[in-house]
């Protein structure tokens, strides 16, 4: 593969991500503290970073083989993920991903915490939050980059892609403090998971002994393969998602309680009742 299709692919994958952290990030530092927020940012960078430095050097000792079937069954499964979920969004069987919706989540569950300090942290739902969605979106930025870098012999570029993702959407933030929701989002990740599918298959036949004709040019083939079938399944599901039955509606509505019996009338004292 050559370097540029390597970029792109990393780019756009670790875009997804990155969106994702800072719709976050500017949740918790919005609505709680700033200060809190960039302690957990800074602290998740910090856990990354060692955990890059040490898992980086041992996959450079795996065979190359091994590690392609490896790696190629996971970038498999995880586009196959990432393809399903964009398939029931397309086909209307799934609420399409909403990054505005869930930064108004984010922005309610943090309003409603109460703030409470822990050492040097004076809000430590913000530290938290902050700390979390940075570390679970870079542990899958570094497993992007790391997969596709080394079965390719190219770290340098998908670092440079994933640096240069994290980079453009950290600068739109920052001008706009607002989560990217003009990002098309799922158009995106139907897209990386195509790639991620077609490329995790590539390396995995690759790693078990498969030799594929042409070589790397067998991905100008692969690749629109994938996206035609994944494609053509979102449409038939969006034909064939259930339409809603009136019948249906009416016979779910409960039914309307009686009205309240009328209260006895009271007989006055001394009257018998005959």
């Amino acid at each position: 593969m050559s370097a540029l299709p390597l970029f792109l692919t990393v780019f756009v994958a670790c875009l997804v991500e990155a969106t994702e952290a800072l719709t976050i990030v500017l949740a918790a530092g919005l609505t709680r503290q700033w200060r809190s927020t960039f302690q957990g940012m800074a602290v998740a960078l910090v856990v990354l970073g060692g955990m890059t430095a040490a898992i980086g050097p041992a996959l450079t000792q795996i065979p190359l083989g091994t590690l392609r079937l490896v790696v190629g069954a996971l970038l498999a499964a995880f586009g196959l993920q990432w393809l399903r979920k964009a398939i029931l969004r397309f086909s209307g069987y799934k609420d399409l991903h909403d990054e505005a919706r869930a930064y108004a989540r984010e922005v309610a569950a943090a309003r409603a915490v109460a703030t409470g300090s822990r050492g040097v942290v004076s809000d430590w739902y913000a530290f938290t939050l902050s700390f979390k969605g940075v570390l679970l979106e870079g542990l899958e930025v570094i497993f992007i980059v790391i997969t596709f870098g080394d079965s390719q012999g190219d770290l340098g570029a998908a670092t440079l892609a994933a640096v240069a993702a994290v980079l453009v959407v950290t600068v739109i933030g920052i001008a706009v403090r607002a989560p990217l929701a003009r990002v098309p989002e799922n158009t995106m990740k139907f897209a990386v998971g195509i790639m991620l599918t077609a490329f995790g298959t590539f390396w995995g036949a690759e790693g078990a002994g498969v030799r594929w004709p042409g070589n790397d040019i067998a991905l100008l083939v692969l690749v629109p393969v994938i996206g035609l079938v994944s494609l053509g399944y979102a449409l038939a599901l969006r034909q064939s998602t259930p339409a809603a039955d009136p019948l249906s509606a009416a016979a779910a509505v409960p039914p309307a309680a009686p009205p309240p019996a009328a209260a006895p009338t009271a007989v006055p004292p001394g009257e018998a009742v005959r």
